[in-house]
């Protein structure tokens, strides 16, 4: 059931318990794949685990036979690796959310899965609180991802700049010119601050034009208003 059809089914029978959310877990650890399965299994009853996949092309084939509004993906694994499987699920259920979970908090790795589509980034010491809430909040459309991550990815576009950002921040037909030549700013990974005095304006004046181009870009913050930009 889709997101929209659970909240509507909730509006407009008032009777009915909330729906609850399907998760499947892609880790190749068996104890790690089966611990999560309990903990979250736990978590005030409003998960459903659907299946627990050990590797990569087993996620893909387990989120085609489940449909998955959740899928918790450690990013290495045999066979097809976390980013791999991410590309492939959403390129067949784009409303899949996607909760990497993972070892790893390279900015390379951290930018390649956020770019391949996913909406949150956690690692494995995580509490299960944290990743039951992030779990939620994905399975409701929006993204998670924490101040230390969209800085790291920041600092990868940083990084990635030079090769980068010549030929891929086009011009958007939906902005103004100054809207365009800020958005380029935010891709190179300026602040509010060196936005205005490169352009000559107040940081307040900055701070409005950005709040402007989010809206219009349909992006909730600016490293996702970035990814949509370069990717």
């Amino acid at each position: 059931m889709t997101q929209r059809r659970r909240a509507y089914r909730q509006m407009t029978d008032p009777r009915s318990k909330p729906e609850r959310i399907r998760v499947l877990i892609a880790e190749d650890q068996t104890l790690i794949r089966e611990g999560l399965a309990t903990l979250l299994a736990q978590q005030n009853d409003d998960f459903e685990i659907v299946g627990a996949a050990a590797d990569g092309e087993q996620a893909i084939e387990f989120a085609r036979r489940y449909r998955p509004d959740v899928v918790l993906m450690d990013l290495q694994m045999p066979r097809a690796d976390g980013v791999t499987a991410t590309q492939r699920i959403l390129r067949e259920f784009p409303g899949t959310g996607i909760v990497v979970l993972t070892t790893f908090e390279t900015n390379e790795l951290i930018f390649e899965a956020v770019s391949a589509g996913a909406k949150a980034y956690l690692l494995k010491d995580s509490r299960i609180d944290e990743i039951a809430a992030t779990i939620r909040t994905v399975a409701n459309g929006q993204s998670a991802l924490s101040p230390a991550v969209a800085a790291k990815i920041l600092e990868e576009f940083k990084r990635l700049r030079p090769r980068h950002a010549p030929a891929s921040v086009s011009i958007r037909n939906d902005l103004t010119a100054r809207e365009n030549e800020i958005l380029k700013l935010i891709v190179e990974g300026k602040s509010n601050g060196e936005i205005g005095a490169q352009l000559h304006l107040a940081e307040g004046t900055i701070k409005n034009y950005v709040s402007t181009i989010l809206e219009k870009c349909g992006a909730k913050n600016r490293t996702e208003l970035a990814i949509k930009t370069i990717g």
